[in-house]
């Protein structure tokens, strides 16, 4: 079993992968996907360098854990990202048969899991993900910083 150490190291591995996507001018979310201790998965957001409105960190984080384990089936992984996944991105979690993800940030406006919708918790879905929402003040900040960069007309700083 994972301790909650162990989760906040993986966590700083998600916030990792947003440092990566700020600096590129993505939304800062960072994913990683983990089985029995090893990381399988990770990615950050990569909508505008692919231009592609489903190249969010969990989706892009799933793909690599299917393609390296040989099955879209990622039971008994566990997914530690630094937002709050959004709908489209929880029904994936819930499709890839994920155990547990657990976010560092509250996504306020698009949140699929506790703070708009309950996909994860949905009974009449064929499997449910356990989740975890482990406030880590780096998820939010990075994600605010970005914001306030953008609205100040200064974009993000490119890498």
């Amino acid at each position: 079993m994972i301790t909650v150490k162990m989760g906040r190291d993986y966590l700083e591995l998600a916030v990792k992968k947003a440092r990566e996507a700020f600096v590129r001018g993505e939304v800062p979310v960072g994913c990683v996907v983990v089985r029995e201790g090893e990381v399988i998965g990770s990615a950050h957001n990569m909508t505008e360098t692919t231009k592609d409105p489903t190249a969010h960190a969990e989706i892009l984080a799933i793909r690599e854990a299917s393609s390296r384990v040989g099955d879209w089936r990622l039971e008994g992984c566990e997914v530690f990202v630094t937002l709050e996944p959004c709908v489209m991105c929880a029904y994936a979690l819930v499709l890839a048969r994920v155990k547990r993800v657990t976010f560092g940030a509250l996504d306020r406006r698009h949140g699929g899991v506790i703070t708009l919708y309950s996909i994860l918790d949905d009974e009449r879905l064929n499997h449910r993900v356990l989740w975890v929402y482990d406030p880590v003040e780096e998820c939010s900040r990075i994600l605010e910083e970005f914001y306030r960069l953008k609205r100040d007309g200064g974009g993000c700083p490119q890498g």
